[in-house]
C-alpha cells in the first residue's frame, strides 16, 4: 500500500519559503506574528477598559514587549544571513567574471603562441632552402669563404633552433596553465553546487527539529492537562 501525505515533495519549497516569511516553524501551533497581534490585543483591549487595572495593563505590556524581543530576534537573524548570501554571491560572481576574462586572455596568448610557432616554422624553412641554394653556389667560390658562410648559417639555425624551443615550452605552459584554469572552474561550480545543497538540507534539518521540539512540548502539555 502506497503512503498517503498532505504535502507531496513538489510542495517543499513553497512550504519551507511561507514558514521562513511567517516564522512558522511547524504545521501545529500557532504562528509567531499571531501571537504578537493577540498580545498586542489584549494589551489594547485592557487599557480601554475604565476599571482600576495598572498591574494587569503593565503585565499585558511586559507581556507584549517580550512578545516582540521574540519575534524580532529571528527576523534579525534572517536578515544577517541573507545579507551574508548576497555578500557571498556577488563575490562569486566577480570571481566568475574574473575567471572568464582569464580564460579568455589564456586562449587569446594560445593562439598568439601558435601564430608564433607558425612563424618559426615557416622562417626556418626558409633557412633551410636558403641553405640548400648555398650549397649549390659554395661549389664555386674559395673554401675560405664558404667555411665562413656555412658557419654563420649554422649560428642561425641553432638560434631559430632554441627561439623554436622556447616557444614549444612557452606553449606548453600554456596549455598546462590553461588546464588547471579550468580545474579550478570546475571546482568552483562544484563547491557553489554542494553550498547550496548543504543550505537546503540544514533549512530541511532544523525545520524537521523544530517540528519535532513542538511536538514533544506539545505532548507533555497535553500528559500535564491529562494528569490535571
Amino acid at each position: 500500500m502506497s503512503a498517503h501525505y498532505a504535502f507531496g515533495p513538489q510542495d517543499d519549497d513553497a512550504i519551507i519559503k511561507h514558514r521562513l516569511l511567517t516564522r512558522t516553524t511547524t504545521t501545529r501551533g500557532e504562528p509567531p506574528l499571531k501571537k504578537l497581534q493577540k498580545k498586542f490585543m489584549s494589551f489594547a483591549t485592557e487599557i480601554e477598559k475604565d476599571a482600576d487595572n495598572i498591574s494587569d495593563c503593565e503585565r499585558l505590556y511586559k507581556a507584549f514587549l517580550q512578545e516582540i524581543n521574540t519575534f524580532e530576534l529571528p527576523l534579525l537573524k534572517s536578515k544577517a544571513v541573507v545579507d551574508a548570501n548576497i555578500r557571498e554571491k556577488e563575490s562569486f560572481i566577480e570571481l566568475q567574471v574574473e575567471i572568464e576574462r582569464q580564460i579568455l586572455q589564456a586562449q587569446t596568448d594560445i593562439e598568439d603562441l601558435k601564430k608564433q610557432l607558425e612563424q618559426s616554422k615557416i622562417s626556418r624553412q626558409h633557412k633551410e632552402e636558403c641553405e640548400a641554394i648555398r650549397k649549390l653556389v659554395s661549389l664555386q667560390p674559395p673554401r675560405s669563404e664558404t667555411e665562413k658562410l656555412i658557419a654563420d648559417l649554422e649560428k642561425e639555425i641553432a638560434d631559430l633552433e632554441g627561439e623554436n624551443i622556447a616557444c614549444v615550452r612557452t606553449l606548453e605552459l600554456r596549455k598546462k596553465q590553461f588546464a588547471l584554469l579550468l580545474h579550478v572552474v570546475d571546482e568552483l561550480q562544484n563547491s557553489i553546487e554542494d553550498e547550496q545543497k548543504s543550505i537546503a538540507y540544514e533549512l530541511r534539518a532544523i525545520a524537521e527539529e523544530q517540528k519535532m521540539s513542538i511536538e514533544e512540548g506539545s505532548g507533555g502539555a497535553s500528559d500535564a492537562m491529562a494528569v490535571d
